[in-house]
């Protein structure tokens, strides 16, 4: 059956991403950064950027805890968002966050998968505090 393996190709994809993730840590030298949680599943995933002079997401990196979901998704994001133009990224909505992560979710599960594009968005709108983009001023929040 082409769906079973078509799902199966996702999940893989999804661990993939998990046990694996992409740019995960801190950003050297970050222009903007926000960090956001799920209270009710208690996931927590901060986004930090490098933004140039030109508009352009230069560099993007993620943490955070949480479920495989969660984390897999910021993983994806982080990945698909560089060398894009803020702007662009901007206009990047939910239903293609849940395109990007390509398999279906019941909606308490789709709010995990969210909870990275949420961050996103509220980090172009959030420069780096002190402007200095020293990753050292945004460490402690996280551990």
């Amino acid at each position: 059956m082409a769906f079973s393996n078509e799902e199966e190709i996702y999940q893989e994809h999804i661990l993939d991403h998990y046990d694996s993730p992409y740019h995960r840590g801190h950003c050297p030298h970050p222009t903007h950064v926000d960090e956001g949680d799920n209270p009710l599943c208690g996931d927590v995933v901060r986004i930090e950027l490098r933004v140039d002079g030109e508009g352009k997401v230069e560099e993007a990196w993620f943490t955070g805890d949480g479920c495989c979901i969660s984390q897999a998704a910021a993983s994806m994001l982080v990945e698909s968002i560089e060398g894009k133009p803020a702007e662009e990224v901007q206009r990047f909505s939910a239903e293609d966050m849940l395109k990007l992560f390509g398999v279906r979710l019941t909606p308490n599960r789709q709010k995990c998968c969210l909870l990275s594009w949420r961050v996103l968005q509220t980090a172009l709108a959030a420069p780096a505090q002190g402007g200095d983009g020293d990753p050292a001023t945004h460490e402690d929040s996280n551990g």
